[in-house]
């Protein structure tokens, strides 16, 4: 057995989808790899026998081939490649063979494909074939006119297409500036469901609201102004069931499942009383798509949904009936992560993932009983891996309010041993039982690593999300050094030895911390936010998130937005600090790190900038492999640098000053 290492990411495959024949007897699943000398991810599609256990791969793994789709006879496989550059449109036979390519599309295929129910149709989703030519001078109108990764949002539209399954020229249904995603058919195959984002008249482009198209083009709202809506699927007798929130309950509130009549209304929600996050999820570092939008299985009658639910740093799938009295009940449990795929009959497929594993594909029946685990992608590679301890923390932060932690040890070394404060972003998310390579590879390296869900953190009820609203750098802060001291009292964390890191609302609150305290010996902000004035103006989200996180306006509140914003505090910082930023970070963009750089170097603070060309927010965990690299290679040598070599810092200086 032997230490994890950095290159070990670049071993591992990730689940990337999958879903169950029409009969439930096979499973088709796409798998990520990293080819071309760590230089290029390509995606595979292979085709799994439950019986059996046989699988096979169905397509050459030399491209990108990714969300493949059963046809209703099952005879057939739609999937998305990158084959011929552009990505567009392909059928396979699911016996094997030669992919038929079905479009043409200058622009590629963005989303889908989804079979109609007899099997005629494809609906996908796609740009229009004339982009702005941003290389002339152009005219802005939108509200938010570029986003994180789409980047340019004029030139990021996606409409929803049709094309027939037999070949011919893809057809376009809507047409109207915003960005539309998730088709899926009606039960009846006469209209489209999807959802609506990037609309060009509101600031609130990150939220969906609810559609129909039907096939001559005519679109009808469902949802409307009243929320925002996610993971919709059709019941069977035509009605809605999506997971979402109406408007005006605080940022980080929960989730719940609600059902909509087809023709639209209020929505009437099915999990009132469930104090924990419906449709919610943890936060992993490794690139995969599983985790990125939660899924919602009607069973066949339509009387019951199954969904993911976060029960703090855990992710449970529950049943909600949609129908009679509130009831609902976890069917798969444990301290791991679980997301369901699909659902056909009795059977749920669902893929799974734990601290030190990886996702691997499971089934199991209705009630959770029959569990099986079908895929074992990365026991070969993993096998030599050194396990880490992993010991769950129970503290109180400085309002006596319980907190959640969790410290992994390395498998070898004497107690105490240097320990990393890892921070997850959001905030209103959570770390807990789902992998992440930078964990492992920062405990192979000798550290313990420390994770704390701190206020503002889902899955432990709406008070404990809510409460840092216009309070960043208060309780969160709190609960942070609680954890700290927590485990410097169980004699697990050196409290000589200790670095912080983190991405997005973690790089704040690593930047945070050293402008408050001196006992960390080493600090790497990943993407922070580090000034909400200028956050509010520049980040593609600020004109609505800042203002809930803050509790209004900039010149509402100018003092909040001041105190509590890192940039305020940074000329106290003596903490050396590696800032690690995408330079196309259009959520927390360039500039918030640059302040903080010119501040540091200012004040004489050790700091250094690593830039990553053309990495979005999170470029590090799923973007291209040289940024992810690069972020794993700064981050442990600064930590070796200053926390393992001893470099400069105030030993427990807490500052109060202003």
């Amino acid at each position: 057995m032997r230490p994890v290492r950095p290159d070990d990411l670049f071993r591992l495959r990730f689940i990337q989808g999958a879903q169950l024949s029409p009969d439930g007897a096979l499973v088709v699943y796409a798998v990520s790899h990293i080819a071309n000398d760590g230089e290029e991810e390509r995606v595979t599609l292979w085709l799994l026998a439950l019986e059996s256990g046989a699988e096979r791969q169905l397509t050459t793994g030399l491209a990108r081939d990714f969300n493949p789709r059963f046809s209703p006879d099952g005879r057939q496989i739609a999937f998305i490649s990158t084959r011929d550059e552009k990505p567009q449109l392909y059928v396979i036979m699911a016996n094997g063979g030669e992919a038929r390519r079905l479009t043409y599309l200058p622009r590629g295929v963005g989303g889908g494909p989804v079979w109609s129910p007899d099997g005629q149709w494809l609906a996908f989703t796609a740009g229009p074939s004339d982009p702005p030519d941003r290389s002339k001078p152009f005219r802005v109108t939108r509200h938010v006119y570029r986003f994180d990764e789409p980047n340019d949002q004029d030139a990021a539209v996606q409409d929803i297409f049709v094309v027939a399954a037999a070949g011919g020229e893809a057809r376009r249904l809507t047409d109207n500036a915003s960005n539309h995603t998730n088709p899926l058919w009606s039960p009846d195959g006469r209209e489209i469901l999807f959802t609506a984002m990037m609309l060009p008249d509101s600031f609130r482009v990150y939220l969906p609201r609810l559609r129909r198209v039907d096939l001559n083009g005519e679109v009808r709202d469902l949802t409307g102004d009243w929320g925002y809506a996610l993971s919709a699927t059709w019941l069977s007798d035509s009605r809605v069931v999506f997971c979402g929130q109406p408007y005006g309950r605080p940022i980080g509130s929960k989730n719940d499942l609600w059902v909509i009549d087809r023709s639209g209304g209020a929505p009437e929600c099915r999990t009132p009383d469930l104090r924990l996050h419906v449709g919610g999820g943890l936060q992993p570092d490794f690139a995969t798509t599983v985790h990125q939008l939660p899924r919602v299985l009607p069973d066949e009658d339509g009387r019951s949904a199954y969904v993911q639910v976060q029960d703090g740093g855990t992710l449970q799938v529950y049943r909600v009936a949609l129908e009679g009295p509130d009831d609902w009940e976890a069917v798969l449990d444990g301290e791991r992560t679980c997301f369901p795929l699909d659902l056909r009959g009795r059977r749920l497929l669902f893929a799974a993932s734990s601290l030190d594993s990886p996702l691997d594909l499971y089934v199991a029946s209705l009630d959770g009983s029959e569990e099986r685990r079908v895929t074992r992608l990365n026991a070969e590679a993993t096998a030599e891996w050194q396990r880490p301890t992993l010991e769950r923390l129970q503290f109180e932060g400085r309002d006596r309010v319980p907190v959640e932690g969790w410290i992994m040890q390395p498998a070898t070394g004497a107690k105490p041993h240097p320990t990393i404060l890892y921070i997850h972003g959001g905030p209103h998310s959570g770390f807990g039982h789902i992998f992440s390579f930078d964990f492992q590879m920062l405990v192979g390296a000798g550290y313990a690593v420390l994770l704390v869900n701190q206020r503002g953190s889902t899955g432990y009820g709406d008070t404990f999300a809510t409460k840092i609203i216009g309070d960043w750098g208060n309780l969160d802060y709190g609960d942070l050094m609680a954890g700290v001291d927590a485990s410097v009292k169980g004699g697990i964390a050196d409290p000589d030895r200790l670095g912080v890191c983190g991405l997005s609302g973690g790089g704040n609150l690593t930047c945070w911390i050293v402008g408050q305290t001196n006992r960390f010996k080493a600090a790497v902000p990943e993407n922070p936010v580090t000034n909400w004035v200028s956050f509010y103006g520049v980040s593609d989200i600020g004109p609505w998130f800042a203002v809930e996180e803050m509790g209004g306006l900039p010149h509402e509140i100018p003092e909040v937005y001041r105190r509590c914003s890192p940039i305020t505090y940074a000329h106290r910082c003596t903490t050396p600090t590696l800032l690690i930023q995408g330079e196309a970070d259009y959520r927390c963009p360039a500039e918030q790190s640059e302040q903080f750089y010119a501040v540091l170097k200012a004040s004489g603070c050790v700091v250094e900038m690593l830039r990553l060309p053309a990495s979005s927010h999170a470029g590090s965990i799923r973007g291209k492999p040289m940024f992810r690299r690069a972020q794993n290679e700064a981050l442990l040598e600064w930590m070796n640098r200053y926390v393992m070599g001893g470099g400069p810092s105030v030993k427990d200086g807490t500052r109060r000053e202003s």
